[in-house]
């Protein structure tokens, strides 16, 4: 086994969950957040990019598996093929409740921009510096794209009356 062998194998264990949740939710698919997955760490693998801290590895893989949602979000598979069990799909949606189902399929309906710093901030706990160099933008981007994306996503909830309701 070689050193990308092991700083894969430990990513993996390190982060793998974590992995799996941003596929999952970027592309509403856990079938797909799987496949996503195993691509984000095959390409760590055979890619041998160069860490010195594990923060970066977790920001390699993250922006990796938002690249590959992106990707998979444009494709023919998307736009084209439906579960073949939506039983199961739904079976494994309840990592999120409904309302946390809605909003993530609501705040990747915004353009990617704003979807990407959102989540990377939200979800995954991020700092405007870090996804700064995550996204390789200017920290004044990032702020900039953080509130006209709360601004988007705010309006698309009141237009469908989900933001301002009695336990919301």
């Amino acid at each position: 086994m070689n050193d990308n062998d092991n700083t894969a194998l430990r990513a993996f264990r390190l982060y793998g969950d974590d992995v799996l949740r941003c596929a999952y939710a970027c592309t509403g698919s856990y079938c797909e957040a799987e496949d996503i997955t195993q691509e984000v760490f095959l390409t760590l693998c055979e890619s041998s990019p160069e860490f010195t801290h594990d923060y970066q590895i977790k920001a390699w893989l993250i922006k990796s598996t938002i690249n590959r949602s992106r990707n998979y979000r444009k494709s023919f598979r998307f736009n084209r093929v439906l579960p073949l069990d939506e039983k199961l799909e739904n079976e494994l949606s309840c990592e999120f409740t409904p309302e946390e189902n809605e909003l993530r399929e609501k705040l990747f309906r915004l353009p990617e921009k704003y979807s990407e710093v959102l989540y990377l901030f939200y979800y995954e706990g991020y700092r405007i510096r870090e996804i700064a160099k995550i996204t390789g933008k200017a920290e004044n981007t990032v702020s900039t794209l953080l509130r006209r994306g709360r601004q988007k996503l705010k309006l698309e909830l009141e237009k469908e009356g989900s933001y301002g309701r009695e336990g919301s």
